[in-house]
């Protein structure tokens, strides 16, 4: 490409760009807008979505809009202009660290998932380059490791090695061992892991970490709120903590399972030495001294102030009474999806699972996808192996039945019209998962991105 600058010009330059509306509009008239605007979003409130969305009731989200708005205004950079916002970050870093039985542990809030991710590989690639271990540093990674550990290899320009997955979803830890090498910083595991709901063999892991003298950091980004009640509660959770000598950080998100508004994570190291090394700090500027904790500056107080909040509404009394219920709903799907001749992958230990037809020629999980979300259900597909994937919250106790039932009805409709295999987003997904070269879906997926900022 001789002139690169020129040929983004021309693609670009067909667009028809908005103009700001040349007078006020009426404030209530945008509001009413809005409000017919949202009715085209996905049924979250009535359990009709299984991911995106974590209700625990409307009486909950009520109270969380209030905890939110009491700091709609203020500005989570400068705990020292708003001191109270200082008192919930750290309280609610130290009680997650309690949870996660870190009694050395220190951290942060982050945004989210993403942000706590990259904020963990900053950390560790700087933590060894102040080891004098400058060499292209590498990550090991299950295959199933969430895609911000990749997002954060780009960022942060640590090369991500990936190892496989057993038949039961989990990382293989033969195969992780025999991925290390001298430059290898980190060893990841989830906890669990997004697309199938299993955890990876974390202590195993850590003792790899701990072998090699290398770092471990558990990814409890979906289980991080959820594992330590449902120990609690008696199930049969793996330890996947501090409690493990080779754990030597782990990041969770607070607006998952913990019920929290939107815009609330953590990050948590072993100890406050390891954390320094995800701050960034500056003397230079005119504008003054300058410190910040994470990715971002400018912190949404609210997010930070509605988290604390909820830990104290609902406090360990209301966690267990939740995941109780949600596990009660997770167990009833589960077992009415087996029922229905369908297949849940792997063993999942909480309410996060996928499924799959045993029998994909006569019944294709994709088109009965595409006939589920003619019902109303907004579908999560999954690729390798093609699957469902569930989330069950509280949102998902009403809907259980409904549920099952029009998943009986597209499962016969699936088996009895097998040519639409070839129609909609089944043949998509079906095409995706035949395409042997990487570079067309990745191109398609960059038009994608092109298209969603269309005006």
């Amino acid at each position: 490409m001789e002139n690169p600058t020129q040929e983004f010009t021309q693609s670009t330059s067909s667009q028809k760009h908005l103009k700001l509306p040349l007078k006020s509009k009426d404030r209530t008239q945008v509001l009413q807008h809005m409000t017919e605007l949202q009715k085209t979003g996905a049924n979250w409130h009535d359990g009709r979505t299984f991911s995106l969305v974590y209700h625990a009731g409307d009486e909950h989200t009520e109270f969380l809009k209030k905890a939110y708005d009491l700091y709609f205004h203020e500005n989570g950079l400068n705990p020292g202009a708003f001191p109270s916002i200082k008192k919930y970050e750290a309280e609610v870093v130290s009680m997650v660290c309690d949870l996660f039985h870190g009694a050395t542990a220190a951290g942060t809030m982050t945004s989210g998932g993403s942000e706590s991710i990259m904020m963990a590989v900053k950390t560790y690639r700087d933590y060894y380059a102040s080891l004098g271990k400058t060499a292209q540093p590498e990550m090991i990674l299950p295959r199933t490791i969430h895609p911000a550990f990749c997002k954060a290899a780009q960022y942060f320009k640590v090369k991500p090695i990936y190892v496989p997955v057993d038949q039961q979803f989990r990382a293989d830890v033969a195969a992780t061992e025999k991925a290390i090498t001298p430059n290898t910083i980190l060893i990841v595991g989830s906890a669990p892991a997004y697309p199938h709901g299993c955890m990876d063999p974390i202590e195993d892991l850590a003792r790899l970490a701990q072998k090699h003298s290398i770092s471990m950091h558990v990814d409890a980004c979906v289980g991080g709120m959820s594992l330590p009640f449902l120990k609690k509660l008696g199930h049969a959770i793996p330890a996947f903590d501090f409690s493990i000598p080779g754990v030597t950080s782990i990041s969770a998100d607070l607006h998952k399972y913990g019920f929290t508004a939107k815009g609330a994570s953590v990050i948590v190291y072993r100890s406050a030495e390891l954390r320094r090394h995800q701050f960034f700090i500056t003397q230079d500027w005119p504008g003054g001294l300058f410190a910040s904790p994470s990715m971002t500056g400018t912190r949404p107080a609210g997010s930070i102030a509605a988290a604390w909040a909820t830990f104290q509404a609902l406090g360990e009394e209301g966690y267990l009474k939740l995941h109780q219920e949600i596990m009660t709903t997770a167990q009833k799907f589960k077992q009415g999806i087996q029922e229905l001749g369908f297949k849940i992958l792997g063993n999942p230990e909480m309410s996060v699972f996928a499924f799959t037809s045993p029998e994909p020629k006569e019944v294709n999980i994709y088109v009965v996808a595409d006939l589920m979300e003619k019902k109303g259900w907004h579908v999560d597909r999954q690729l390798a192996p093609e699957c469902i994937h569930l989330m069950i919250t509280p949102a998902h106790t009403a809907s259980v039945l409904h549920y099952l039932a029009d998943l009986k009805e597209a499962r016969d409709y699936s088996r009895a019209h097998p040519e639409l295999a070839t129609e909609g987003m089944a043949a998509l997904y079906g095409m995706v998962a035949q395409i042997p070269d990487p570079t067309m879906i990745q191109q398609f997926l960059y038009n994608y991105m092109d298209e969603r900022y269309l005006p």
